[in-house]
């Protein structure tokens, strides 16, 4: 009869201490389940960055595999003070990095997510920072870039879609552009998502982050050099949309009305930030809300006025569709 695993079991860490943090240290938000089989190489990634500062804060989501074994060989190894294991939520990999982001006893200047299963660029903490401390820190601000695709092992696959048009407010209504585990950001940013709760619901922690912050009138870097090894397999929870059937997923999706559950969804969340957003965004927000309601005709015309775009062509194409069946 098989011995079943050893788990390891975990306690709530308390404040990190000890370890020097400088003006512009970064706390790694990774969020892991069941992730022994890349784990290792995402967290030699870390220790291969060519940017020294930061810490690493671990929500785990009750693995059952040698996850929390390979979490432990990292923390003695670099120390308690740089390396704090914690009890996820159990609710999914959303409210896993939301709580994860909310927690007030993890402290830095910037907040870096990580997946566990990617291979970050050594530069990619360094050229996020750098941008960052170019933004004054009363401003939020959010960095995030495009990936490099490789398979289980690591093989180069291409690259995650190009966008080119400006990151604003009237593109997150309707669209989100980069992953979760490109994004970087800044103090301002996460006091807003410690605002908004992590209990609110929405379909994504990284779309959540690109509206709350536009919202608010912060400002979002999409950086057009990939920034890590974005691995696709089996157990990807959200692959990339580059593919002709993954296109035509998202767009069976969206004609099935799940951009409208989800602007059902954004437009509760926005309203616990409704005293942080901007006067003009929040105009705009109010124009979508009518607009998005309204018969044919009045609808298109809202909708024009609102001035909501996505980042491609055929993105454009499949939002016209949705205003004109009103699934948005």
């Amino acid at each position: 009869m098989q011995q079943p695993k050893k788990v390891t079991k975990l306690n709530d860490s308390g404040p990190q201490s000890g370890f020097q943090k400088t003006t512009k240290s970064v706390a790694i938000l990774l969020c892991t389940y069941n992730g022994e089989a890349y784990l290792k190489q995402q967290l030699d990634s870390m220790l291969a960055q060519n940017f020294c500062s930061w810490t690493l804060s671990v929500s785990d989501d009750g693995s059952t595999d040698g996850t929390l074994d390979i979490l432990e060989q990292y923390r003695t190894s670099l120390g308690g003070d740089r390396v704090t294991v914690r009890r996820g939520p159990g609710k999914g990999f959303v409210q896993n990095f939301l709580a994860l982001t909310c927690e007030a006893r993890v402290e830095a200047a910037y907040f870096a997510y990580s997946d566990q299963d990617d291979v970050w660029e050594s530069n990619k903490l360094t050229k996020a920072t750098t941008w960052l401390e170019s933004i004054p820190p009363s401003v939020p601000a959010l960095y995030c870039s495009r990936t490099r695709l490789v398979d289980s092992a690591n093989n180069h696959l291409g690259y995650s879609s190009l966008f080119k048009k400006a990151p604003t407010f009237e593109n997150a209504l309707v669209q989100s552009i980069s992953g979760g585990n490109t994004l970087v950001f800044n103090q301002a940013a996460r006091s807003l998502i410690q605002k908004a709760g992590k209990d609110v619901e929405v379909v994504s922690h990284d779309w959540w982050l690109y509206l709350a912050i536009t919202s608010c009138g912060g400002i979002v870097f999409y950086d057009q050099e990939p920034t890590l090894r974005y691995r696709q397999h089996d157990q990807n929870l959200v692959g990339a949309n580059i593919h002709w059937s993954a296109k035509l997923l998202r767009a069976r999706w969206l004609m099935q009305g799940y951009l409208r559950v989800y602007n059902d969804q954004h437009i509760l969340a926005l309203q616990r930030l409704e005293n942080n957003i901007d006067p003009k965004n929040f105009d705009v927000l109010q124009l979508f809300i009518k607009a998005r309601n309204r018969p044919l005709i009045s609808r298109i015309v809202g909708m024009l006025h609102c001035g909501i775009y996505r980042q491609t062509f055929l993105g454009n194409l499949g939002l016209i569709a949705a205003v004109l069946l009103r699934k948005i």
